[in-house]
């Protein structure tokens, strides 16, 4: 780059920090299976899609009637194409997590001029991913690494196939919204649609760090998107203990607040992301991935669904259990005052009975 901001040479990456310490080799995963980094609310939903036969040949086709096509073409014409000779940094980078993550696919990638900071995959039969240039301006090398290797991990667990299904259902259900009754229910679905699509973006992080692993990288990253370039004015660890003041900061009404603030979001909050990851390398699951302990996709055959939604099941209780928020203590509170109350009824009424058989000789 040139003082004036012109890019001195035509095949230069993207304006990132030069001074970026050198690659390392990453460890790589042989056979990996989606599910090493798979939410287990997200895969249980994908599993149960995909038990459904013909449903993804039915559904991409539907998709190439509709506007995939149309989009790729949208791209080609208004964004520029990564490749060895444009953005080679990305590339690069695209290349090695391709390697990690042991796949013969390589989305195709797009950088497109948009001062929103984002990225996405989109796409059925043929996944590709879109950064746009807020985005790529904002990150380093290796935080572009983590974005990266997150929307190949959408790309390889079938998200974007599935969020057009949804999107193709919610833009269904719009139309019965004018209806009493369909208003609520579209409601439901809405927010039951949304929690998956936040669970996914969990997917997406776990895999993202699995093709960097570099810690730091993946949590300045959030920090970034919720706070700016200005990383050198914020600290690691004060970032994610707003997490857990977040947690357990409030009351009741806090607790209602935080339900009402995140039910149409479609990501999870960025400081969130970083607690969230943090918690799954403390569980043990990554550094057991990088000792080489990971599903492989040549067991995905064998998979039930009853597995899948027993693990879920389990996940989303931890997490109540270990919740300090407001509202989760008192409903967990009030479950364990109602146990209680019900094992001292069930008790007086043994011993009523107990008695009531001894009077009668029983």
């Amino acid at each position: 780059m040139t003082d004036d901001g012109k890019r001195s040479d035509n095949n230069a990456g993207p304006s990132i920090d030069d001074t970026a310490p050198p690659d390392r080799v990453r460890v790589a995963f042989p056979g990996i299976s989606t599910r090493a980094w798979e939410h287990p609310a997200d895969r249980t939903a994908l599993v149960a899609l995909r038990s459904f036969a013909g449903f993804d040949t039915v559904l991409r086709t539907l998709s190439g009637l509709l506007r995939e096509r149309q989009h790729r073409l949208l791209y080609l014409a208004t964004a520029v194409r990564v490749d060895e000779r444009q953005f080679r940094t990305l590339h690069q980078l695209r290349e090695d997590c391709v390697r990690v993550l042991d796949t013969s696919i390589t989305p195709e990638m797009f950088v497109l001029q948009d001062p929103e900071v984002n990225a996405f995959t989109i796409g059925m039969d043929v996944p590709f991913i879109v950064l746009t240039t807020g985005l790529v301006d904002l990150l380093d090398v290796e935080e572009l690494r983590f974005v990266i290797g997150h929307e190949l991990g959408h790309a390889l667990s079938g998200h974007a196939v599935y969020r057009t299904m949804l999107m193709h259902l919610l833009r269904l259900a719009d139309g019965l919204g004018w209806m009493p009754i369909g208003g609520w229910a579209l409601r439901a679905i809405i927010a039951a649609l949304m929690e998956w699509s936040r669970k996914s973006e969990l997917s997406g992080d776990r895999a993202g760090l699995l093709c960097g692993q570099d810690v730091d990288a993946s949590v300045r990253v959030h920090m970034k998107l919720a706070g700016g370039a200005m990383v050198r004015e914020m600290n690691h660890a004060a970032f994610l203990a707003q997490a857990d003041d977040y947690d357990r900061t409030g009351d009741l009404r806090d607790g209602v607040l935080k339900l009402l603030n995140l039910e149409l979001q479609s990501h999870p909050f960025s400081v969130l992301r970083a607690a969230e990851l943090r918690r799954w390398i403390a569980s043990g699951e990554y550094g057991r991935i990088l000792d080489g302990q990971y599903p492989r996709r040549d067991a995905d055959h064998r998979v039930q669904l009853t597995d899948e939604i027993k693990e879920a099941a389990r996940a989303y209780r931890e997490s109540f259990d270990q919740s300090e928020d407001p509202l989760v203590r008192t409903v967990r509170n009030l479950g364990r005052d109602m146990a209680a109350a019900a094992s001292t009824v069930g008790q007086e009424v043994g011993d009523t009975v107990s008695k009531i058989g001894k009077r009668f000789g029983l």
